[in-house]
């Protein structure tokens, strides 16, 4: 076995892969024991539209970090203009999301070109997106990032304007963690 490597079944894992594999299963049973619902969810798209609306993105998300990244709260440009509609899920490893729940802090990107580690990215590429502001969901007493809230707009935003709109996203994030552990979502 090599050193570092952990069996995982039959399947040989890294430490970082168990470790992964560990934060999901911690997350998944949290989201269950907090009656956190994990399907499209009325009050979570409401929240979404929301913070769509407030940022004058085009986009809006409240994302549950499971097997995919999984939009309980979803908010798409409408039908006829011209935009892709995006679905309720995407692999775990697109977008700027991942880079939220990993790092457990914020991310404003005003212009993702501006950050060469954030511009090759498959979200920009199929879908154009040019800005994102992304805010953790983290489950205060246990530590556990459930997922994120966050914006996205084919449009650059200017730098001046990064502060207001992360701290609607932050905001919405802290309103939008509320109502998904006080049980609030999916009645």
């Amino acid at each position: 076995m090599r050193h570092g490597a952990i069996r995982s079944g039959q399947e040989l894992v890294s430490a970082a892969q168990a470790q992964e594999l560990a934060e999901l299963q911690a997350r998944e049973e949290l989201i269950q024991r907090l009656g956190v619902p994990t399907a499209p969810d009325d009050l979570m798209d409401q929240f979404a539209d929301h913070l769509a609306e407030a940022t004058g993105m085009l986009y809006g998300f409240v994302n549950l970090f499971l097997d995919e990244q999984t939009f309980i709260g979803l908010h798409n440009p409408p039908q006829d203009s011209g935009h892709l509609i995006l679905g309720r899920t995407m692999s775990r490893d697109h977008g700027w999301c991942p880079a939220v729940v990993k790092r457990k802090k914020a991310l404003p990107l005003p212009d993702v070109h501006a950050s060469p580690r954030f511009s090759g990215n498959f979200v920009v590429d199929a879908v154009g997106i040019r800005s994102y502001f992304g805010a953790p969901l983290i489950h205060e007493e246990s530590g556990i990032t459930l997922g994120t809230v966050c914006t996205i707009d084919p449009e650059a935003r200017p730098r001046t304007d990064a502060r207001r709109l992360l701290d609607v996203v932050k905001a919405g994030g802290t309103e939008v963690l509320h109502a998904l552990t006080s049980g609030a979502a999916a009645r």
